[in-house]
C-alpha cells in the first residue's frame, strides 16, 4: 500500500502500513528520512488472531525509500528481536520538528539517547537531561509533538508520581509498549 504525495518540503512523500502486535503502524517519509509514525487508537489491545506474532509491511515493500525500510526493520526488531535493535541503524528522521532548533526537538534528542529499552523517566528528570529541570510542562507539549514514537521513545516518559501519564497511541498503549519492554528486558536477564 504505497502512496505518495508532494509535500510542503517539495518531498516526495511515501507511505507504508506495518502490521504490528499492536496493530497498524502508518509509516512516512522522503528518501532524506521518516517524517511520521501514526500509531493506531486502541481502546483494547487486539489478541489472538487480530494481532500478527511478528511484523509485517503490507504490499509494496520493494518500491519503500530507504529510510522507510529502516524504519520498518527497527519497528519490526523491536516488537521481535529487541535485542537486535542496538545493531541496527536508526532510520534518518525527515519531519521538520526535528530539522530545526527549539526545547522539543533537543527533548527528543535526550530522550532517544539516554532513556534506554526497559526503562522509564518522569518528565521532570527528562527536563533535567535536557538542560531545564523547571521544564517539565515543556517535556510534555515535546512528547504530544513527537512525530516518530516508538522509536523516539515518549512511552518511556511517566509521571514523577509513577502514573504513566498519557499517550498519544493512547494508553491502552502506552501500558502495553511498557509491559513489552519490561517483559523482553527480564528475558535478556536470565
Amino acid at each position: 500500500q504505497m502512496t505518495s504525495k508532494e509535500g510542503a518540503s517539495q518531498c516526495q512523500e511515501k507511505h507504508a502500513v506495518l502490521l504490528s502486535p499492536v496493530g497498524k503502524l502508518e509509516i512516512s517519509g522522503c528518501e532524506t528520512g521518516v517524517h511520521e509514525i501514526k500509531l493506531p487508537k486502541l481502546s483494547v489491545l487486539p489478541n489472538g488472531e487480530e494481532a500478527p506474532a511478528g511484523c509485517e509491511v503490507s504490499g509494496g515493500a520493494a518500491a519503500m525509500p530507504e529510510p522507510l525500510r529502516q524504519c520498518a526493520a527497527w519497528l519490526c526488531a523491536y516488537f521481535c528481536e529487541p535485542a537486535q535493535t542496538g545493531q541496527l541503524p536508526l532510520p534518518p528522521f525527515h519531519h521538520p520538528l526535528l530539522q530545526r532548533d527549539s526545547f522539543t526537538k533537543q527533548v527528543l534528542w535526550t530522550l532517544l539517547r539516554e532513556v534506554k529499552f526497559g526503562e522509564a523517566v518522569s518528565y521532570q528528570q527528562l527536563a533535567a537531561l535536557a538542560g531545564n529541570s523547571r521544564a517539565a510542562r515543556a517535556v510534555g507539549g515535546a512528547m504530544r509533538s513527537n512525530p516518530i514514537p516508538i522509536i523516539i521513545p515518549c512511552h518511556r516518559v511517566i509521571c514523577s508520581s509513577g502514573q504513566i501519564g498519557n499517550y498519544g497511541g493512547g494508553n491502552v498503549m502506552k501500558e502495553w509498549l511498557l509491559s513489552h519492554e519490561k517483559l523482553q528486558k527480564e528475558k535478556l536477564a536470565d
